[in-house]
């Protein structure tokens, strides 16, 4: 009696589509929310990563202005 194995595509057939995030959605996130959430918290440094390559740094400089640095991968 041969084994019925599913394969990858059928595996994953069913499973929900990540959706992804683009450039513009991630910097508005970074500089907005993430942003928010540093200053409300008292939050010296803070590194996101969102797992699809988008990046962003965010430091508290002394005069209190938070400098932002985002990066971001695009596969095509």
């Amino acid at each position: 009696m041969a084994d019925q194995h599913k394969t990858i595509e059928e595996m994953t057939e069913d499973a929900p589509q990540k959706e992804k995030r683009d450039r513009k959605n991630w910097v508005g996130f970074v500089e907005s929310d993430a942003v928010n959430f540093l200053m409300l918290n008292g939050i010296e440094k803070m590194t996101l990563d969102d797992g699809e390559g988008n990046k962003a740094k965010l430091s508290r400089r002394k005069d209190g202005s938070v400098y932002v640095e985002c990066t971001s991968s695009n596969v095509v």
